[in-house]
């Protein structure tokens, strides 16, 4: 159960192709922005779809197939966690986002 402590599961789209760059020690780091939609009735009965918007992030073997691979509209389910970090902008401000680091990738497009 110790496994269960963060870990994030989502299926959904890209929202853009994925953004790559290569550490000076040669790993790789791939970010995109997933797309994921809930869908509920509201007070009148009819379906509202609501949909978040996920900032994932991939290294190494993971960023190459992500590289390789996918594109803005793949269909993907991701394994991963949750990370908080936050920076300094340029006027001093603190900012805090959220990410999630994808272990595992399956891609879910039919082939052509």
């Amino acid at each position: 159960m110790s496994t269960l402590r963060n870990s994030v599961q989502l299926i959904g789209r890209l929202g853009a192709d994925p953004k790559t760059f290569t550490f000076e020690n040669g790993n790789t780091k791939a970010t995109f922005s997933m797309a994921t939609a809930d869908y509920y009735k509201d007070k009148n009965g009819e379906r509202v779809e609501e949909t978040q918007w996920h900032n994932i992030v991939a290294f190494g073997k993971t960023a190459t197939i992500v590289t390789d691979f996918l594109h803005k509209g793949s269909e993907i389910a991701l394994r991963g966690k949750l990370t908080h970090n936050s920076y300094e902008d340029k006027e001093g401000n603190k900012k805090y986002f959220t990410e999630v680091v994808a272990g595992e990738i399956l891609m879910l497009d039919k082939k052509n």
